[in-house]
């Protein structure tokens, strides 16, 4: 028997809660993994309150992260032993995920823990981290050097923003944080944030082209926010959209893009080829400081999921939520 949170859909509703569930039940793959630590995202909280329909497939483990040691394996990369870590690919969505003690999964979708970091560490850092290093890699392709301007990141409070100001400060870009948390302030300074901005600014329509001012952008709100972010670009700005915490849509113009030549890089963490994880991973063990992810971080016990997955869709969590899944 293990635990796991269960989501399940029948004629009594849709509902979330902490079960016992058996190996029998665990869905098909070719490696096992005894899970130690996953993770709450925005994804997650979507999944486990049921406010979006993120699970495809019922009943569902939620948990798009996890990290642990494999158990037995089929596949020819892996071994009964290895340590291993998992973003995306669709678990928790239409594959059972990381809020459990136990997961079976396909070997393609893992890569091997960097030896940098700590399980917990890992998760720390887990599909938010990993995404700001994408929306890195990105800046850097389009040619983005730390002497060209300032690098906007909204949503700064949250995972994928603390995570990317603290590698862009390392990196040497100056930083200006964008959050509705006027309170973080002290926690993004210590981040390596420059200025901090209120979202209200950005959350408003505005001028279909505003004053220059950014070299660069990382937006993980999308809707209004960032129509006002590539309208302040400067002339071939780069932004990149990774998240949609403010909503799906894109109510712009194209003067930004044929007036400015900016460019809008869209970041997919889910399906990533295995390849350029590799390379965001190594990244990451290189350009974040360790010590930055205690600033991050919180840690709570699987029994807590539930209830601390409707306090980050509030806004009332900051930074990382790691899972420990035998506390």
């Amino acid at each position: 028997m293990f635990k796991a949170i269960l989501i399940e859909k029948d004629d009594a509703g849709y509902r979330a809660s902490l079960k016992e569930l058996t190996d029998a039940e665990l869905p098909e793959g070719d490696v096992t993994v005894s899970v130690s630590h996953s993770t709450l995202n925005y994804k997650d909280g979507l999944a486990i309150s049921g406010r979006s329909p993120v699970v495809r497939k019922f009943p569902m483990v939620p948990g798009i992260d996890l990290v642990g040691t494999v158990e037995s394996s089929q596949h020819p990369n892996f071994k009964a032993g290895d340590a291993v870590l998992l973003n995306g690919w669709g678990v928790g969505e239409t594959h059972w995920g990381g809020l459990a003690q136990k997961a079976r999964l396909r070997g393609d979708w893992l890569i091997p823990l960097p030896k940098a970091f700590s399980p917990q560490q890992a998760m720390a850092i887990g599909t938010a981290g990993y995404t700001a290093m994408l929306c890195i890699l990105a800046l850097e392709r389009q040619g983005i050097t730390p002497d060209q301007g300032e690098v906007l990141v909204t949503g700064a409070a949250g995972g994928v923003g603390s995570v990317a100001i603290a590698v862009l400060a390392k990196l040497g870009y100056s930083v200006v944080a964008v959050s509705g948390r006027l309170e973080e302030r002290d926690f993004l300074t210590h981040l390596g944030a420059k200025e901090i901005l209120d979202r209200a600014e950005f959350s408003s329509p505005g001028k279909p082209l505003a004053r220059e001012r950014w070299a660069a952008a990382i937006d993980v709100v999308g809707s209004q926010t960032l129509v006002n972010v590539c309208a302040s670009m400067r002339y071939r700005g780069v932004v990149t959209a990774c998240g949609l915490a403010g909503g799906m849509d894109f109510p712009a113009t194209v003067a930004p893009f044929i007036l400015r030549g900016i460019t809008l890089v869209g970041i997919d963490s889910v399906m990533c080829p295995r390849e350029d994880r590799l390379i965001a991973w190594q990244r990451l063990a290189q350009d974040l400081d360790p010590n930055k992810l205690a600033l991050i971080t919180q840690e709570i016990p699987l029994a807590d999921a539930i209830a601390t997955a409707e306090k980050l869709l509030n806004g009332q969590v900051r930074g990382r939520v790691v899972v420990d899944l035998n506390a």
